[in-house]
């Protein structure tokens, strides 16, 4: 579990500077230059984020169970899974209607990813994980409605449209065969 927390710590930790410490990043780009500070960013975030998915395999070897499975849940993370990945391509997707009333598509989407898996699974190391991006994604989500919005591209009927069927092509991509592929899980068994 060391090796998960260090790398959450690290990914999120540097993903939370402009939220949390917004003072402190200045500082670091006049300090490095603005590629400087991209190039220690993109450094702290990739072995960061190599830390959780090494931690999280080595705690899936040994799982600590918290509680029994809650029958069925997987159905109810896959149906959440579904508009966190509407919002997911609501955030790429250009002139939709979801970004243009949400204005932060990604952070909302990534807060439903985190609550579908923390419903889903039951271990340690899934509370560490999805608690984390959970807490992480609330925080910026919070800092970022407390800066001045930047208005979105008002949306159309074929950027929405064209948004929720990338959506839902991503989502059946991952519940019916990447998810199990990529991980061992089949979200909605077999």
């Amino acid at each position: 579990m060391t090796w998960l927390a260090l790398g959450l710590a690290l990914f999120l930790g540097i993903h939370l500077t402009q939220a949390v410490t917004p003072r402190w990043r200045l500082a670091m780009i006049r300090q490095l230059g603005e590629k400087g500070w991209k190039g220690a960013y993109t450094v702290v975030s990739l072995i960061g984020f190599a830390l959780i998915l090494w931690g999280y395999s080595l705690a899936r070897q040994q799982p600590v169970v918290l509680w029994p499975a809650i029958r069925g849940m997987n159905h109810g993370a896959a149906a959440l899974m579904l508009v966190a990945m509407v919002l997911l391509a609501a955030a790429y997707v250009p002139r939709n209607h979801l970004k243009a009333k949400l204005q932060h598509p990604m952070t909302l989407a990534v807060k439903v990813w985190a609550f579908a898996h923390l419903i889903a699974n039951n271990t340690l190391a899934d509370i560490m994980l999805f608690g984390s991006f959970l807490v992480w994604a609330i925080l910026v989500f919070r800092a970022a409605r407390r800066r001045p919005a930047v208005p979105a591209a008002p949306g159309t009927a074929a950027g929405t449209a064209a948004t929720v069927v990338l959506g839902v092509a991503l989502w059946a991509f991952f519940a019916f065969w990447a998810h199990a592929a990529w991980l061992g899980i089949a979200p909605l068994g077999r």
